[in-house]
């Protein structure tokens, strides 16, 4: 017997969402992004606060020139120790 499957929505009409909220929120916490769209266009995201936060901290370090280098370095295969002090 084989086992169904069944895929998770991950869009929602804003009609859709406004009535299922709740469960977006709970699979958002689980960190499955909900993509919210008006007229078949996505107009919104609803994100966990720790995929939130992560994208954050990346974006944080990529905007660092000096974090960017050590990630190029690395990257690279040029590897070496930074101090903290040094990518902020």
């Amino acid at each position: 017997m084989a086992i169904k499957i069944f895929p998770v929505k991950t869009t929602y009409s804003i009609k859709e969402a406004q009535t299922q909220l709740p469960a977006l929120v709970r699979r958002a916490e689980t960190g499955t992004l909900a993509t919210i769209t008006r007229h078949e266009k996505a107009v919104a995201y609803v994100l966990g606060v720790r995929e939130f936060t992560a994208l954050v901290e990346t974006m944080e370090l990529l905007a660092n020139p000096a974090a960017r280098r050590a990630i190029q370095d690395a990257e690279a295969g040029r590897s070496r120790l930074y101090d903290l002090a040094e990518l902020r």
